[in-house]
Parts: structure tokens; C-alpha cells; sequence
């Protein structure tokens, strides 16, 4: 196979995976036009439509389907082939491409970046942030983090964040002018902050105290899908929030933000890195797990637990 014919085709493979042209050329870091260019060639070369293409969607021609199907196998091949060579070097290297949702991405990543690429310096990390439960084999991701529920069987599992409840807070000022909810079922007397998942459905309110558990659809002046406008929007008094406690950990020991219904509060909300069990786990993800349990560990001795 020449160079030109191995370039056309790993290029069509990542526009099938990424679902467009403007995430594969990211991902491939050339211009989208340039990637255009070259699934032309390929097209025109093989005499052949590969691809359906709107400018809102993208789909596999039947001859598309047919291609792929031939050909991820032998790129899983060529990628496999490479990365145990990782078994003779002293350093692992190569590329860990993760997807993470909001929360972990700066509960868990954030604080640990600068120190994993300063152990691994071979290692590129490669991190989509999202709230969609994208696919690891699909997206063609190593790994993900994700809420323990929302995360499919069969899956391995390392658990990412020690548990955490899901609280109702508000800030000072609010709580000054409207009071105090006493119960769940009170909050419909208030301003609530509502959360919008990617599937548009918005995220019910659950509690539970003394075996009971409640699951509430609140009603409020304002609707967001992202976590750090809706603690914002608390924070300014806008009304009352709903989030993870260890997130706005810091805003309930300044004072910014008060909890409520505490004795209600969800437990056990916990994250963990997920991947496939089906395949060798390749070197890059190997010291990410190891990385991640030890950084776990310091946590808890640095804590005194």
C-alpha cells in the first residue's frame, strides 16, 4: 500500500468515527478542507461513494459500510502491533484518548494533569469532555469517567472520586429573603435552578432520608446544562441549586453557598474510570489506572483516613 493510499484511508476511518469533518480533521490536526480533499481522493480513486454527505449529517454509503468494516480490523491490527512495543521501553508512550463528563473532568482531571504528563512525558492525553455517554468503541476512546449509574455493564471499573452526596444549596442572600425549605416537597415553593441533560430531558431532584426516597420535578426561573452556570446562578442568589458536594466543596466552606435538606441528601454519588474488558489494556492507560490509584491513596494518608 503507498504512503498516499494508507493517509486516504485512515482518514476516512476517523470521519466515520468522529461523525463529521471538523471533529476527525481535530483529531487528526489538519485543516477540515484538507480532510475533505483527501476522502475525495480516496473516493475518486476507488470510483465509489463512501459517504452520504448534508450539510447536517453524515452516513456510510453501502460500498462505505462494506470499506470499514474491512478496514478498522486491520488499523486495530497496526495500532495493537505498535503499542506492545510499549512492553521494552522503561517509559510507556503513545496516545490515551479519555471521555469525561463535566464533573469529573475538573473534579478528577484537573487536578492531576500537570503532575500525570510530568511523570509520563512520552504520554499525550487526548480529552473530550462531554455529558452524552459517548461510546469508548464507537468514539474509539480508551477510557471514561462517569457516573457510576449512567455507566453500561460489563464494564472494568476503578473508582475515581470517593462518594459524594447530591445536595440542594443556595446562597446566603437568598436564604435571608425566601427561608429555609424544610422538607423536599417545599422546594416547589421556590426558586429552583433546573438541569438540562444532553438527551434534553431535565434532571429530577432525588432525596431520601429513613429508607424514603424522593424523586421531585421542580419547577423554577431558570434552565442551564452546564453545572458551573447553574452554581453561579446560586451563588448570585438567583434561586436554589442542586449539585455534587465535594463540587462546590469550597463555596460551602467560604460561606458563598449554604446546603440544604441535608438530612436528605442523596449518598453515595460516586465516579469511576470505566473501559472494555475485551482487549489488552495498552501502556498509556496501564500508568493512567496506576497513576490514578496512587493518587487516591496520597489523598487518603494526606487526609488521615
Amino acid at each position: 500500500m503507498r504512503g498516499a493510499e494508507f493517509v486516504e484511508l485512515k482518514a476516512f476511518v476517523a470521519v466515520v468515527e468522529q461523525g463529521n469533518f471538523a471533529r476527525a480533521a481535530a483529531t487528526l490536526g489538519i485543516a477540515p478542507s484538507t480532510l475533505s480533499q483527501t476522502v475525495n481522493a480516496l473516493e475518486n480513486r476507488l470510483g465509489v461513494r463512501l459517504l452520504h454527505r448534508t450539510t447536517r449529517s453524515l452516513s456510510l454509503t453501502e460500498a462505505g459500510e462494506r470499506l470499514l468494516s474491512r478496514v478498522r480490523p486491520a488499523f486495530d491490527s497496526l495500532h495493537a502491533a505498535v503499542e506492545s512495543i510499549n512492553d521494552f521501553r522503561d517509559t510507556p508512550m503513545g496516545t490515551l484518548r479519555l471521555s469525561v463528563s463535566t464533573i469529573p473532568a475538573r473534579l478528577v482531571l484537573a487536578p492531576l494533569l500537570r503532575d500525570f504528563l510530568v511523570q509520563y512525558p512520552a504520554i499525550q492525553l487526548d480529552i473530550t469532555v462531554d455529558n452524552i455517554n459517548s461510546e469508548l468503541v464507537i468514539g474509539r476512546y480508551d477510557a471514561g469517567i462517569r457516573y457510576g449509574r449512567r455507566i453500561a455493564q460489563g464494564m472494568r471499573l476503578v473508582r475515581a472520586t470517593a462518594p459524594s452526596r447530591l445536595i440542594a444549596m443556595a446562597s446566603p442572600d437568598y436564604v435571608e429573603r425566601y427561608g429555609i425549605p424544610r422538607t423536599p416537597q417545599e422546594l416547589q415553593q421556590h426558586a429552583c435552578i433546573r438541569y438540562r441533560l444532553d438527551n434534553h430531558q431535565i434532571l429530577p431532584w432525588e432525596f431520601e432520608k429513613g429508607g424514603e426516597h424522593l424523586e421531585l420535578t421542580i419547577q423554577g426561573p431558570l434552565i442551564v446544562n452546564d453545572v458551573d452556570l447553574m452554581v453561579n446562578a446560586a451563588r448570585d442568589g438567583v434561586g436554589v441549586g442542586y449539585a455534587i458536594e465535594a463540587y462546590i466543596e469550597a463555596d460551602l466552606r467560604s460561606g458563598r453557598l449554604v446546603p440544604l435538606l441535608s438530612d436528605w441528601a442523596m449518598p453515595s454519588h460516586r465516579y469511576y474510570l470505566y473501559y472494555t474488558g475485551s482487549s489488552r489494556l495498552s501502556a498509556p492507560l496501564r500508568a493512567f489506572i496506576g497513576f490514578l490509584r496512587s493518587r487516591r491513596t496520597s489523598d487518603k494518608e494526606s487526609q488521615g483516613i
